[in-house]
Formats: structure tokens, sequence, C-alpha cells
């Protein structure tokens, strides 16, 4: 089922917001690979500054200034070989059984970035270019996982494959072709399955006649309106919603992703006018199978320290004092919200999503 209703003529979207790098470095072993011998041509189509390395290596993207390092490596894409650690898939609960990694890195310039402190070295997006051996690989895994594959609640959602853990695929898609090339994989696997891709872009076109078989679940990142602006280089939240309703209408699931959810002055109306908008825009599709992901800000001491050295200016709250400390499964630190917070935040979105969006599953609030 690829296309449940056509979307209009007079419907037609604005033309989306398409990251352009200054330079593409593409590695010897990637030019083996026809993917990453596509991805290069596709950059050089487009006039873009595309350097042919004679090492497999990525050198000298570092320096003394870590700002200037950030601006060089936000502008660079890499074309590069996914080492076998890669394709060995890792659990991503509460998300998905597995992560599957199409690439590594994002051009959006979010001053909350969860990347920082994950990734080591300065932010380049790097796409993988042995992706039909990273395809081929998912096979092993269908039946396991510990998040869809044995729980009641979303079982029927087959094993599930989260592919915007250290990425955001689809503004990467139209130099990539990987998203494009995941959906059709997963919609031909023998066993139920479901890819799962959250994005803050809009370039949704390419997409929406593949044959997906409703195996792939678009799930659009949106905040309340005055957080917006902690989102650089990313579509506009009526654009990202307006991507979403084309993806349903092509009969793709659809999700929300709310984060990072912060209690800003004046926050419940905020994040009502948001729910409002989503309502608008995705309330009367029922073939949308409308899920929410609930996401509040939290950081690391790590994080904080790469983001304000990107982001000297911002003011985002990232108050140690005001926050609650809180221990994860492996034992390192983070600062989240005070319990009397998070329970008056989760009950807000709880009451609200269930009288906006009556038909919407709340997958999971962390």
């Amino acid at each position: 089922m690829t296309a449940l209703l056509a979307e209009p003529a007079a419907d037609a979207p604005p033309k989306p917001k398409l990251w352009r790098p200054r330079r593409v470095l593409v590695t010897p072993a990637a030019l083996e690979w026809e993917h990453g011998r596509a991805m290069a041509a596709r950059a050089e189509a487009l006039g873009i500054e595309t350097v042919r390395l004679k090492a497999n290596r990525l050198a000298g993207l570092s320096g003394p200034d870590p700002r200037r390092a950030y601006v060089e490596a936000k502008s660079t894409l890499a074309v590069v070989v996914a080492p076998p650690a890669k394709r060995r898939l890792q659990p991503i609960p509460p998300s998905a059984d597995w992560r599957l990694d199409l690439a590594e890195g994002c051009p959006a310039h979010c001053q909350y970035c969860y990347l920082a402190g994950s990734l080591a070295g300065p932010p380049v997006t790097r796409a993988y270019a042995n992706l039909p051996e990273i395809l081929d690989g998912l096979g092993t895994y269908l039946g396991t996982g510990a998040v869809t594959s044995r729980s009641d609640a979303r079982r029927h959602e087959g094993t599930t494959f989260e592919a915007s853990c250290y990425t955001d695929p689809l503004a990467i898609e139209h130099l990539t072709g990987s998203l494009a090339a995941a959906i059709r994989h997963v919609g031909r696997l023998e066993a139920e399955a479901q890819l799962r891709f959250t994005t803050k872009f809009d370039a949704v076109g390419p997409l929406l006649d593949l044959p997906h078989r409703r195996r792939t679940r678009i799930r659009i990142s949106v905040n309340a309106a005055p957080l917006v602006r902690f989102e650089g280089g990313t579509a506009a939240l009526p654009a990202r919603f307006a991507a979403a309703r084309r993806m349903a209408r092509a009969g793709y699931r659809v999700g929300l992703t709310v984060a990072p959810i912060m209690p800003v002055e004046g926050w419940e109306a905020a994040y009502a006018a948001l729910l409002d908008g989503a309502a608008a825009a995705l309330g009367d599709l029922p073939e949308a199978d409308l899920t929410v992901e609930l996401i509040t800000h939290r950081f690391t001491p790590g994080s904080k320290e790469v983001l304000t050295g990107w982001y000297p200016g911002s003011d985002l709250e990232m108050d140690e004092a005001a926050r609650a400390r809180k221990r994860t499964k492996f034992g390192s630190l983070k600062y989240v919200y005070a319990p009397e917070t998070m329970r008056a935040m989760r009950a807000f979105f709880e009451c609200e999503i269930a009288r906006r969006l009556p038909a919407a599953r709340i997958l999971y609030w962390t």
C-alpha cells in the first residue's frame, strides 16, 4: 500500500530545506562500493567540492579552536565504510529493538544536541558506503530484541530497527539515498519488521512512492514554538507537520517525537499549541497509526562541556543546581528535572494528548 490518497496539485508543498555541505570527503574503501560511488556522484552533480582521499583515515579535522573545528565539521560529509563493530546491532530501548546506523552525525545545529559527548571528535557527518552489507545483516536479528519483539503492547510492530539514533537520515537523504534503500529492504523482509526514523526535516518527496508495505514509521521531532530557536538549520514546524501528513497519506505509519521537553515559562500553553498543530495536521488521518514519544531534556557533564564550546552564546538552561542527579545503568551521571516537575509535565502531556489526539498511542515517557 504505497498511496492511500493522492495529494492534490493545489497542496504541492514548498521546496524542502536541503543541507548543502561545503565539501564531501570520500575514502578509497568507500569507492569500492557502488553505494559509495553513487554518493560521490550525487555530490559532484550538485557542484559540491568532492575530495577523493588517498587514505581511509579522516585526518586534519581537529584544531586548537573548538568553535572553528565545529564549523568546519558541520559543513563536511564524509563517505566511509562502517567497521564490523558498527554492523553488530545494539539494543536501543525504549525506542526499538535494535539500532541500525545508516550514518553517524547530523548537519543540524541543535543547541541541546544529544550527540554531543556521545560521538568522539569533531561532528563530521559520516555516511556508510557499505550499506548493502549493513542491510544484509538484519535477517539474523528478526524475532529478537526486548522492546517490541517481546512486548505484548508493541509486538504487532514486529522486530523494530531504529535508524536515527546517531543521525537524522532524512537530512542527508538527497546525498546518500540510504534511507530509501533501507525502506525498500525492510519492506522485503520475510518476517514482520519495522524501520523507524526521527527527523526535523521535510524532504519526503522521494520516499512517497516507495514499496514500504507500511513497515516504516516516520516520526517528526517537534517542540514548543519558544524552543524551536534552539534547532538551527532545520525545517520549520509547519513544514515538518506537512511532511508527516504527506507520508501518512502515502501509507506510512507516523509518529511524533516531542523532544526535548522543557518547563520554560508558559510551557503548558506552548505545548498545548504544539499539540493543536499536530491535531490539525494528523488528527483526521486514522491510517497514520499515530504514536507519540515524550523525551525530557537532560544533559551530562561531558555533553555540557561540548555544547558550551560549540554554542558559547547559547541561553539553553543547563544549571546543575536546578536539576536532579541520576545515574544511568552504566553508572554515568546525568542531570534531569526534579521529580515533581517530571510528574507535572507527564500528567499534562498524558491528559492533553488524550484530549487532542485520542487515537494516538503514547509509547513512552523519559
